[in-house]
């Protein structure tokens, strides 16, 4: 369409802005037009000389910044705080316009009344109790349908595409017992996740090392996988191991789906422990192999080296067998308690992916009862010599006065592992952001602008062209969103714009809720969320529903 004509329809024209357009193509300059939440005219420079330049009811001067598509958080924990939080700055603010939550296996839907419970249970160091939510869904249908309404039917912070969670549908179906499906319960598996992804589910996801998901075997995992790929969904799991059987996990997951002829999507994929330092390479070799054998497959990090959980995801998988209930009688039994910390000290529990826990590396990063306000900011460690206690009477005391709500971060990662995993062509960007908690990890809060500023325009790991292609238009790929992820005529108007000399995560340690700088609009559908570096009242954000095979 002629820019001219656009006059008098176009709601926006950002002028002069630098645009990097999420293929990885270099930048150009150019003004972009949007109308109707849509991109609508992208003049650029050079097309612009001598002819009429887009209008519109609004400009925005963009000079000495650049636009690109909204970033994509390909591995999310805000399946409660958009329905909690109408602000929801820690993602708005980052440039994040759609997070895929309903992570690691464990989420809110689809459940009965006794498997919601259970779950607000297990997951509450993830999301909080869940006292301030109205759970009215039992559905993904009708929790896709709570995040469209939203606060008073305005919608949701930003755009959220959900993964059905394989342990609450083993939960739901099976129990929380350690031991096989039976072929009416897996037939039971097999429904359920196909309804969620008829609802609009993207996918499935697993947490291999949280009850009840971890008791699945491979078998009733690939049976499942056959189903998501029959929907033309694909498989998200945290695998069995980020330890000790780290490759040999990895190896798994990509046997397991193409067998059953399923996408493969390795969330938070690091090489963490003391048996990890510098082995990425060896991953990556993997993974090339089975990209050049036809496998499809990509993965997302985050760019930091600790880790984030909750505590009680260190015990033996034994100890987590029935619930939280039935964890918190075998932590009162000092017999059993006893067996569990020699698992996590001696032994190596596979909560703690094979390797002994070394309790100095193991934060703590927010408790549910303020009580233990005390422990945050200490490492089990630190807090035990406070206290003339071992480390384990410690984190035993901490289990069950907390009711197993206690968030960590393991200081286990290796700097060298982070970096070479982001170069990977199929990685893509992903918070795993914990937002609750006293002192969450930063990443909650700044793991886009920590790529922009830090490894782009600090270590020049990625170049700014290449680093966007991996936040935006590959996840929109493996997303399969056709109008999303890349600056172009007819696509939604998710865009960010950014100032690529002071971009920063402002996010640290010591300071985790901290804001980012350097992002001074955020639109979602043609929309501010974020205008002058400052979060508006609009809710813009909606469930992202598969789209259809």
């Amino acid at each position: 369409m002629d820019p001219v004509e656009l006059a008098d329809l176009t709601d926006l024209v950002i002028r002069d802005a630098d645009v990097v357009d999420g293929t990885g193509a270099p930048s150009y300059r150019a003004d972009v037009a949007i109308r109707g939440g849509r991109i609508v005219s992208i003049v650029k420079e050079a097309a612009a000389a001598g002819c009429a330049r887009p209008r519109a009811r609004r400009e925005l001067d963009a000079e000495g910044l650049v636009l690109c598509p909204g970033f994509i958080d390909m591995h999310a924990h805000s399946d409660l705080a958009l329905l909690r939080d109408p602000d929801h700055s820690a993602k708005a603010a980052q440039g994040v316009t759609l997070e895929v939550i309903g992570q690691d296996g464990l989420s809110y839907a689809p459940v009965d009344d006794r498997t919601l419970a259970e779950v607000r249970r297990a997951i509450t160091g993830w999301n909080g109790h869940g006292d301030d939510i109205d759970f009215s869904w039992r559905s993904v249908g009708e929790y896709l349908d709570r995040l469209d309404h939203g606060f008073d039917g305005r919608g949701i912070a930003v755009n959220a595409a959900y993964l059905i969670p394989q342990g609450t549908v083993r939960a739901l179906a099976v129990g929380w017992e350690d031991r096989p499906a039976t072929a009416r319960e897996l037939d039971r598996m097999r429904q359920l996740v196909a309804e969620g992804l008829e609802q609009g589910a993207v996918g499935m996801s697993s947490g291999l090392t949280y009850t009840p998901g971890m008791y699945a075997e491979d078998a009733e995992l690939t049976e499942l996988c056959r189903v998501v790929a029959r929907h033309g969904g694909y498989y998200c799991p945290h695998h069995r191991s980020y330890g000790a059987g780290a490759l040999e996990a990895y190896a798994e997951m990509v046997a397991l789906t193409r067998a059953a002829g399923c996408p493969l999507h390795l969330a938070h994929a690091t090489m963490n422990f003391g048996p990890n330092k510098g082995r990425a390479p060896e991953l990556l070799a993997l993974l090339d192999d089975a990209l050049a054998a036809g496998a499809d497959i990509s993965l997302d990090t985050y760019p930091y080296t600790p880790g984030c959980t909750t505590l009680v995801a260190l015990l033996p998988s034994w100890a987590s067998e029935g619930g939280p209930e039935r964890i918190l009688g075998r932590l009162a039994d000092e017999a059993t308690a006893e067996r569990i910390r020699h698992h996590l000290e001696v032994t190596g529990s596979d909560g703690c992916h094979g390797v002994p826990v070394e309790w100095e590396t193991i934060e703590i990063s927010g408790v549910s009862d303020p009580a233990l306000a005390g422990h945050v900011g200490l490492t089990v460690a630190q807090s035990a010599a406070r206290r003339g206690e071992s480390c384990w009477s410690v984190a035993r005391r901490l289990l069950v006065e907390d009711g197993l709500g206690t968030t960590i971060l393991q200081h286990v990662g290796h700097e060298e592992n982070v970096r070479a995993i982001m170069r990977h062509r199929v990685h893509t960007g992903g918070s795993d952001g914990i937002l609750q908690g006293t002192k969450p990890h930063p990443r909650a809060y700044g793991t886009f602008p920590q790529y922009l500023g830090r490894y782009v325009r600090e270590l020049g790991v990625l170049s700014l062209e290449e680093c966007v292609a991996h936040l935006t238009s590959r996840p929109a790929a493996r997303l399969r969103l056709a109008d999303r992820g890349v600056v172009r005529e007819g696509h939604r108007a998710d865009l960010v714009l950014f100032d690529p000399a002071t971009v920063a995560a402002g996010s640290t340690f010591e300071e985790p809720r901290a804001l980012p700088t350097g992002i001074p609009h955020v639109l979602i559908d043609g929309r501010f969320v974020i205008e002058d570096g400052r979060r508006t009242d609009v809710l813009a954000g909606r469930a992202v529903r598969r789209t259809q095979a």
